[in-house]
């Protein structure tokens, strides 16, 4: 089992969860953006005629190709799969090279049981910590100027949550045979829990909704945890079940090498 064989298996892994995702994101999520853009086209068509034509330039969202280098049916359709299948493989790749890094470092599990792990702490502090703390936002929400401020929010909190679960796991190494399973778990989870709620309380807090409807907002952020889940889940049930064939047949051809070494 080399790291070439957990960066294929890996990168298939994503190509196939993408599309799933991609499924997601189409049905639950396309939806949630339409009537956003909607709601944005309303207020700017009953703001004044100078504001209007402002908002026009600054956020335009409009469905006429005219206006849009891109129209919005490709945006929603080949322009949505590309961005998820490019990410989605890519993301594959990385989780399966490490769990090709992980395995023999956590403790005494197998293969298929260390990369379940990576692909779940993977989760919880790449996508689901930050998603917490700031949560996406459709069109026509927060203030364009402040973009760069709320990026650099998210991605110090995923910088952080990343680290804490780095640490977790290293904590654990050295825990397990001292403590034990139970104890060794309680303590690194409970201090990655605590380092990344302290992060949250001490990271700003951005509120720019105005008066956009809550159902839409809810609905949204609702659609785009359920696509990131099923990412993430897709590429950790594949991998782990590709990773777990792997190791099978590569103790197979062991045992059989070992068996013809003793003759």
């Amino acid at each position: 089992m080399t790291p070439r064989s957990f960066l294929i298996r890996g990168l298939l892994a994503g190509f196939i969860a993408s599309l799933f995702a991609f499924g997601v994101a189409y049905t639950v999520g396309e939806p949630q953006v339409d009537a956003a853009i909607a709601v944005e086209e309303a207020d700017a068509a009953a703001a004044p005629a100078e504001e209007a034509e402002h908002a026009d330039d600054g956020h335009d969202h409009s469905h006429a190709d005219e206006d849009t280098s891109v129209s919005r049916d490709h945006q929603s359709t080949f322009g949505l799969a590309t961005g998820i299948l490019s990410v989605g493989t890519a993301l594959g790749g990385v989780i399966g090279l490490a769990s090709a890094f992980a395995v023999g470092r956590i403790g005494r599990l197998r293969p298929s049981q260390s990369t379940a792990l990576v692909a779940v702490a993977g989760y919880v502090s790449f996508s689901l910590v930050p998603f917490l703390k700031y949560p996406a936002t459709p069109p026509a929400v927060g203030d364009g100027d402040t973009i760069g401020d709320r990026t650099l929010y998210y991605f110090i909190v995923q910088g952080i949550a990343i680290l804490a679960a780095i640490g977790a796991v290293l904590a654990a190494r050295r825990l397990l045979d001292r403590i034990g399973t139970y104890w060794t778990v309680l303590a690194t989870v409970g201090g990655f829990v605590v380092i990344v709620v302290v992060t949250a309380l001490v990271m700003p807090t951005v509120n720019e909704l105005d008066d956009f409807p809550a159902d839409i907002l809810w609905s949204f952020r609702i659609s785009s945890l359920l696509t990131s889940m099923t990412l993430w889940a897709a590429i950790g049930i594949v991998l782990v079940g590709l990773i777990g064939r792997l190791y099978e047949q590569e103790s197979v051809k062991a045992a059989r090498q070992d068996l013809a070494a003793s003759l």
